[in-house]
């Protein structure tokens, strides 16, 4: 079994790509972030014809989540109990469903744009959101239920995820209120806490480089290795015991059109 996660940065926009890329790779579970989508314009047709069920929540603006699946799809959560609002709008950041036993969601983190803004303590807000959704969630679920939180979550949680941390200081994606938010999601259940998988960075096993998800687009940025690891997928032990290899698809992001972000892909030994 394959699952991933991407953003895709307008679905729209990245269609003839994203089609291209179920052939190849043949994902069993897609979770896609940013679609620019709404439910009317999300490819829902394009998307069966390959094979996949799909649910989505956008509304067309800057944000949109997504879940493809060949392998079921079921008790569909269209965003977070208690999210918070930003601008007087609940925005469509957060997508759960449960998919082959495996209870999935698709997340995509407000940005923060600058330390101290009011998009930052928004982003702290939705974080804490996702936290208290996964205890409550996993506490009903219970301990043996197969679980992941996966998707862009514009956060770097080590310093050796972004290409110069130097650079980062004081910057949002680094700061300790973010990356303690994060760590608070994984302790939500304290008796089997989630693990941020760390992927290689690319289907080569031998590939040494970092393993980013996400590159600058401005003046050579991928090709000059200025990028970070933003999308994650935090599992529980059910689910890490099943991952036999976590990696990157470079080649994803490349061709007309580059994108920002490449898919993260975890294999599962069934």
């Amino acid at each position: 079994m394959r699952i991933a996660t991407w953003n895709l940065n307008s679905v729209k926009a990245r269609l003839p790509r994203l089609l291209s890329w179920l052939e190849l790779r043949q994902p069993d579970v897609l979770l896609v972030q940013e679609t620019k989508a709404t439910e009317q314009s999300w490819p829902a047709a394009e998307l069966e014809a390959q094979g996949y069920e799909s649910a989505h929540l956008g509304s067309g603006r800057w944000n949109g989540v997504g879940i493809l699946s060949r392998v079921g799809l079921s008790d569909v959560t269209r965003g977070l109990p208690g999210q918070p609002s930003f601008d007087g709008a609940v925005e469509d950041r957060a997508l759960g469903a449960t998919c082959a036993g495996i209870r999935l969601w698709s997340l995509y983190v407000p940005n923060g744009r600058t330390v101290g803004h009011q998009h930052f303590e928004y982003k702290l807000r939705f974080l804490d959101a996702v936290r208290a959704q996964c205890a409550a969630e996993r506490a009903a679920l219970g301990a043996g239920t197969p679980y992941g939180l996966l998707g862009d979550f514009n956060v770097a949680p080590l310093d050796q995820d972004v290409w110069d941390i130097v650079a980062f200081d004081g910057s949002t994606h680094v700061s300790a209120p973010e990356r303690a938010a994060v760590a608070a999601i994984q302790q939500a259940s304290p008796t089997d806490p989630l693990v941020d998988l760390m992927p290689r960075a690319s289907i080569d096993p031998e590939d040494t480089r970092p393993p980013y998800t996400f590159w600058e687009m401005r003046m050579l940025g991928f090709q000059k290795g200025r990028g970070m690891r933003i999308d994650l997928a935090l599992v529980n032990d059910p689910l890490v015991r099943r991952v036999s290899s976590a990696w990157v698809d470079r080649d994803a992001r490349r061709g007309e059109g580059p994108s920002d972000h490449a898919p993260l892909v975890l294999d599962l030994t069934d």
